[in-house]
């Protein structure tokens, strides 16, 4: 039986190797019928740390790495291009405070 390959958004990337991907999918309801939104959460193995928070990846299925964990990543599709707001304020704010220094 082939292995099961998804694409999914990673959600946290706190510990070491590990990544949590989140796979959105509709689901129906059964009385009535609307489809809601719902999500997968799969915990993947990234052996190399190379995706982050906020990347698309690809995963595919494999025997159990830990009491979790059941995937592993095959690539990085798309790296998150979404800026961090408070790092870009605090680099101007220290790159203003090193010039103010150097004129005095």
């Amino acid at each position: 039986m082939p292995k099961k390959v998804s694409i999914g958004i990673v959600t946290a990337d706190k510990t070491a190797k590990t990544r949590r991907v989140e796979i959105p999918r509709l689901a129906r309801h059964p009385k009535y019928g609307k489809y809601t939104q719902q999500k997968t959460v799969c915990y993947v193995h990234d052996e190399e740390n190379q995706s982050h928070e906020g990347d698309r990846v690809e995963i595919i299925e494999c025997p159990p790495k830990s009491k979790t964990k059941r995937w592993e990543l095959v690539r990085v599709i798309e790296k998150n291009k979404s800026i961090n707001l408070a790092a870009l304020r605090e680099a101007r704010s220290q790159a203003a405070e090193a010039k103010t220094t150097t004129d005095e």
